[in-house]
């Protein structure tokens, strides 16, 4: 009988260096995401489990519909507190599920690619290992503090420096992922048992994502590579317009009401200067928006929007209509949307977002669900991005 593979993530909501750390947007989807993706387009893999204590987790790994394969199981508290072990909710999961073998994952390395996980595998089964983990070679210089003032090499002579390519280093946990059977875990109550195997990863994913300096760094390296490795990264340096919705987007929805029932909205600053980057770069820029009011044609003035539409219900036939205008193909146009009205322009344009208190149908539809909220700063995280991917195409 053939045997039944799994990936298992765990996914704890209660964070504190970084609130809500699995959920949190790092280039442009959710941290969980990355690794859900991978593991779900491994063959190999037949279903992809994510343990978490968090409704909010559990409602954005639904949310993102990555697969049929994806399922959000609960974990206990006990296996969720700040002292538990990783391997409390490993063991939980492997006595309430029926399978062979697992990948346990972890949510926070969002380098983990498909290949990685398809070739760990290979090398797991041609070589009978009972478990194997991921590893990242380093080549540095380790001492160790024995007493107090006296210290002492662990891994070379001093007198003896090795030049770096004549340095076979050493090999580090990266935590990416462990490999093994469910029943050598159940009986040795631990990821790794038996005759153990090793996976080597790039180097760049030993970076850990424990602090915002983390982030940062490990958004730059997923930019990079993904422009590369993912079209719409690609088609971000190739926008030469942008498109944006007004309510819910520029502004954050409210109903605002002065004492003279005048209706008010609220814009936010830096979605202004954004707009301000991207022109300075030559992108044009329009908005479309379903209401007619002088105060959307004051804000347009006053962010010298090249293109205005109002009054138009359907954003589809408008976008179509600005390629025509401005001679921009759909692939190179950008539209920001976060409602049901948005959803054929989402679909046309080459790339598409949505804030991140979007409605659901809009945010399936987007390429990028981006980590602000309408009216707080979403549309020059866009511009930012698209910023960014023409700096790393151009190679500045």
């Amino acid at each position: 009988m053939e045997k039944k593979t799994v990936a298992f993530i765990p996914a704890r909501g209660g964070s504190k260096s970084i609130p809500l750390k699995n959920i949190k947007i790092i280039a442009g989807k959710p941290l969980i995401y990355w690794t859900i993706a991978a593991a779900a387009a491994l063959p190999a893999i037949e279903k992809v489990y994510v343990s978490t204590d968090s409704d909010e987790i559990a409602s954005c790994v639904r949310d993102l519909n990555i697969s049929s394969k994806v399922e959000v199981i609960s974990r206990s508290s006990e296996s969720a507190t700040d002292t538990a072990s990783s391997e409390l909710p490993l063991l939980e999961f492997c006595r309430n599920v029926t399978f062979d073998y697992v990948f346990f994952i972890q949510a926070t390395s969002p380098l983990l690619s498909t290949d990685d996980l398809d070739n760990a595998w290979q090398k797991y089964q041609t070589n009978n290992y009972d478990s194997l983990l991921s590893v990242v070679r380093q080549k540095r210089f380790i001492w160790e503090e024995r007493e107090a003032g006296d210290v002492q090499p662990v891994n070379y002579d001093p007198v003896h420096r090795p030049r770096r390519q004549e340095f076979n280093g050493f090999l580090v946990e990266n935590g990416a992922f462990y490999l093994n059977g469910r029943q050598n875990i159940l009986a040795g109550k631990n990821r790794i048992t038996g005759k153990i195997g090793v996976y080597e990863m790039a180097e760049e994913t030993y970076v850990e994502l424990d602090e915002p300096l983390d982030w940062i760094i490990i958004e730059n390296l997923l930019l990079k590579r993904n422009l590369h490795a993912d079209s719409r990264q690609k088609k971000l340096a190739q926008i030469k317009l942008l498109a944006m919705d007004v309510d819910g987007v520029l502004t954050d929805a409210g109903m605002y009401y002065s004492e003279g029932g005048e209706e008010l909205k609220k814009f936010h600053t830096r979605d202004g200067k954004g707009i301000e980057l991207i022109r300075n770069a030559g992108i044009k820029t329009a908005i479309i928006t379903s209401e007619n009011t002088r105060m959307v044609e004051r804000r347009a003035q006053k962010l010298k929007i090249d293109y205005l539409f109002q009054g138009a219900l359907d954003k589809g036939p408008v976008i179509k209509e600005l390629s025509v205008l401005t001679g921009i193909p759909l692939a190179n146009i950008a539209y920001i949307g976060d409602d049901d009205n948005d959803l054929v322009a989402l679909e046309l344009a080459g790339i598409s977002a949505s804030p991140s208190d979007a409605t659901d149908g809009a945010k399936n539809r987007a390429d990028f669900i981006l980590s602000r909220n309408g009216g707080g700063g979403a549309v020059r995280e866009l511009c930012d991005m698209i910023l960014r991917s023409r700096q790393h195409v151009e190679g500045k």
